[in-house]
């Protein structure tokens, strides 16, 4: 069964040259606002260097007491200005740097998207939708984290270790040699540590996302389940699944209780003897109180900046991977379309195909066509039959250009469609598939998708002649009524009538209807097929059908088999054919009526 993944389950990035040069390509769009981040940069080491004043100035505090009010005064009086200061920088760090990763990511977020959409069909046929989704979403959020979160984070850490370092040897040289030789080791231990337990962790959640599969694909799936009498097998199945989930959690326990005592044993440890030996140095008067008291916060400081970084430096690299995949989207080669036009040539509806021969490119040693030539004329209706697979689909798919032809050629309106761009193609053609995809706004919204600028009256006068006013003016929303995720609100002779009226709004001069009533019952089909007769007069008309009975009237049928044309004529025609492939295939849809 398939295993879920996490999305937050990034690659583990692998360093080389050729992918940080190819990630530093993003700081093309970060460049407009590289003077604020800068600013900000400047605020993030002001930041730090009040951190790392603050525990000097509490020792100094410390220290005060035993000299007078007046010095206590004036030290917290440096304190208030100190948490001021730092109040005042962390604020315009964290504006800036949210301003400019949000205004660059905006810049990166609308490219990517306006690239994936003029991308090729070949393109999205090797690629899962989820995939895509993911680096719209999961990379550019990983790269968000880093820019506002992680590189501070990780500037600010290194910051502190460094002056904290510099401060502790400022403060007692002996101290800074006790605690560099113990501390930085143990943190570095424990960060190990705490990798490998996160690991078994994240195979636990994993298994966990196994046996949440098993249970959903099993309720989803129960008629089958029922059917097949697979109860047993099941329950087998998911308890199985829970057991491992068991035994990695119990594994996984024993590793926390063993991390936890060695944190509470070894990292506290560490920290008593420093503090033990710093106190003993206090008492032989070697070093003050404030000196004490300083010298415990600085090592503090340095110890969390120790733990954290290696944190930090992970996320960094995280965002180099995800950043990488970016720029591998951003390389692939676009469609050449025209997206900005408004206007486009009109075309009459002339086609010819002239010995077209035709494979998929992630199937390049199957010929799906293998030399198709056939003509159709402007207002006439071609209907394309045969057997499943034998290269139907395919022909309105290369008519729309979503492929090009291996060889042959296909002539629109005495011009070779290579010589088309494809926006002015597309713009003249409109598809009726058999399976119809409604985006999740309203009726209104779908069946403008044909003329986004379209008038009320234009989307209403559409729908009339699609058969669908009368259904939709019955809802209580009528045209803003909701058509649910995928029109899933609406049944499928309804949805079938919006596509309809969809392609009504877009006046083709050529068009597409892939199965478009298999699906549906007696009276929808009814409905829906008056429709698409008022909808193909004037235009020319490429029917695939498998009801053979839809295409009794079609100007010519044109029977494909093994990507080739064995047949061609009309439906009387074709009858008379002894042994003809038509004749067999209306025959047997007859005997089965």
């Amino acid at each position: 069964m398939a295993k879920k993944k996490n999305s937050d389950d990034f690659p583990k990035y692998k360093y080389s040259k050729e992918g940080v040069k190819k990630s530093q390509r993003i700081l093309k769009y970060f460049a407009p606002y590289k003077w604020k981040f800068f600013v900000g940069l400047i605020f993030l080491f002001l930041t730090s260097l009040t951190a790392i004043a603050f525990p000097k100035l509490m020792g100094n505090l410390i220290d005060a007491g035993s000299i007078g009010e007046s010095k206590i005064r004036e030290v917290g009086l440096l304190l208030l200005l100190l948490f001021a200061a730092q109040s005042v920088f962390s604020y315009f760090r964290v504006i800036l740097f949210v301003e400019v990763t949000e205004k660059f990511l905006a810049s990166l977020r609308q490219k990517t998207y306006a690239h994936l959409m003029q991308m090729p069909m070949s393109f999205f046929a090797s690629r899962r939708v989820g995939e895509l989704n993911s680096r719209l979403s999961s990379d550019i959020a990983q790269i968000q984290d880093t820019f506002t979160i992680n590189i501070a984070e990780f500037l600010r850490q290194l910051i502190l270790i460094l002056g904290g370092i510099a401060a502790l040897f400022y403060t007692s040289m002996k101290l800074a040699l006790l605690m560099l030789a113990v501390i930085p080791v143990v943190a570095i231990i424990a960060v190990v540590f705490g990798r490998y337990i996160r690991k078994y962790s994240k195979m636990v959640q994993d298994k966990t996302a196994e046996s949440n599969t098993i249970v959903e694909e099993t309720m989803q799936g129960i008629a089958n389940v029922k059917s097949f009498a697979n109860e047993l097998f099941e329950i087998t199945r998911y308890t199985k699944s829970t057991e491992e989930i068991k035994l990695l959690a119990i594994k996984g326990g024993k590793l926390r209780g063993a991390f936890f005592s060695f944190i509470i044993f070894c990292l506290f440890g560490a920290i008593i003897f420093l503090i033990y030996s710093a106190v003993k140095m206090e008492s032989t008067h070697e070093i003050t109180h404030g000196t004490l008291l300083q010298f415990m916060l600085y090592t503090i400081f340095v110890g969390a900046s120790i733990g954290g970084i290696a944190e930090q430096y992970s996320q960094i690299q995280k965002s180099l991977g995800a950043t990488e995949r970016i720029m591998d989207i951003l390389d692939e080669a676009p469609e050449d379309l025209q997206i900005h036009e408004t206007n486009f040539a009109k075309i009459n509806g002339e086609v010819f195909f002239e010995n077209v021969k035709f494979s998929y490119p992630s199937r390049k040693e199957v010929e799906v066509l293998t030399g198709v030539s056939f003509e159709a004329h402007k207002g006439q209706s071609i209907a394309i039959v045969g057997p499943s697979g034998a290269g139907k689909s395919t022909i309105t798919q290369l008519l729309m250009k979503f492929y090009n032809a291996t060889s042959g050629n296909i002539i629109i309106d005495g011009k070779s469609v290579a010589h088309y761009d494809l926006s002015t193609l597309r713009n003249n053609m409109a598809i009726v598939p058999q399976d119809v995809l409604l985006f999740g706004g309203t009726i209104k919204e779908n069946i403008a998708y044909g003329k986004p600028n379209a008038t009320d009256a234009e989307i209403i006068e559409a729908a009339r002649k699609a058969n669908a006013h009368i259904f939709i003016d019955g809802f209580p929303e009528k045209y803003e009524t909701l058509v649910g995720d995928r029109g899933i609100k609406l049944s499928g002779g309804q949805r079938q009538r919006i596509a309809i009226a969809r392609a009504v709004l877009k006046n083709p001069a050529i068009l597409l209807l892939d199965e478009a009533t298999s699906s549906l019952d007696s009276e929808s089909e009814r409905l829906v097929q008056e429709a698409l007769d008022n909808l193909m007069i004037g235009r020319t008309t490429f029917v695939i059908a498998h009801r053979l009975s839809t295409i009794k009237n079609a100007s010519k049928i044109i029977v494909i088999d093994k990507g080739t044309v064995r047949e061609s004529g009309t439906h009387t025609e074709l009858m008379q054919v002894e042994n003809g492939l038509y004749r067999q295939l209306s025959l047997l849809q007859y005997e089965k009526m």
